[in-house]
C-alpha cells in the first residue's frame, strides 16, 4: 500500500467531516448523498474549470468552503441583513479554523496552513488570484446547482439584486463560465435583468 500524501490526508479528513452532514440531497448521477459532501465535490469540479492549475492550498480551501456548516444554523442569528452578515462572518472564521487544524494535522507547513485559512476567510478578494478563484468557484456552484431551488423561494426583484451582487464578485473568467451555463427560462431572464441594470 502506498503512503498517502498530505493532500490526500487533508481531503479525506474534510470529506469525512462533510459526510456527517445530516441533510441529504438526491442526485440523478450519485443517488442520495450528504448535502455538504456533494457541495464540496461540486466545488472541486468547478475549480478545475476556473483554475486548472490550482495550488494544493487553493484546492483544499475550496473543498473546505462549507466545513461543518450545519453546526451553525442561520436561524441562530437575526433574520435581517446584519444577522446574515454576522452569520457569514462567523461561519468563515470557524470553517477557516477547522480547515487549518485538518491541514496542519495532515502534515502541511505553517505557511500552507495559514494560506488555506486566509482563502476561506476570503481575505484580499479581487487582489489575490487564489481568493478570486475560490469566489468564482462558489458563485458558479451556486448558479449551476442551487440557483433554481433558491429562486423558487424569492421574488424576481430580490433575485435580480442577488445576481447583480454575485456578478460583481466574479472575475472575467467567472463571467465567461457563468455565461455558458444552461439555465431555466426564468433564471435566464433574471440574469439578463441583473446584467442590464
Amino acid at each position: 500500500m502506498t503512503e498517502s500524501t498530505p493532500f490526500q490526508r487533508a481531503q479525506a479528513a474534510m470529506d469525512a467531516a462533510h459526510a456527517e452532514d445530516p441533510k441529504r440531497e438526491a442526485t440523478e448521477e450519485a443517488g442520495e448523498r450528504p448535502a455538504e459532501l456533494l457541495y464540496a465535490q461540486r466545488m472541486s469540479e468547478w475549480l478545475a474549470r476556473v483554475a486548472p492549475h490550482a495550488s494544493e492550498p487553493l484546492q483544499l480551501a475550496v473543498r473546505a468552503q462549507h466545513l461543518r456548516r450545519w453546526e451553525v444554523p442561520r436561524d441562530d442569528y437575526p433574520r435581517d441583513r446584519p444577522g446574515y452578515l454576522a452569520w457569514r462572518r462567523d461561519l468563515g472564521r470557524r470553517q477557516a479554523a477547522l480547515a487549518e487544524t485538518i491541514v496542519r494535522e495532515a502534515g502541511y507547513d505553517e505557511a500552507a496552513v495559514q494560506h488555506v485559512g486566509a482563502l476561506i476567510r476570503k481575505e484580499n478578494l479581487k487582489r489575490d488570484a487564489d481568493t478570486q478563484a475560490l469566489e468564482d468557484t462558489a458563485c458558479l456552484v451556486f448558479m449551476a446547482h442551487y440557483f433554481s431551488d433558491f429562486a423558487r423561494e424569492h421574488d424576481d426583484d430580490k433575485l435580480v439584486r442577488i445576481v447583480a451582487k454575485t456578478w460583481r464578485k466574479m472575475s472575467p473568467r467567472g463571467h465567461e463560465l457563468a455565461s455558458a451555463l444552461t439555465l431555466p427560462e426564468r433564471e435566464r431572464e433574471i440574469v439578463a435583468r441583473a446584467l442590464s441594470a
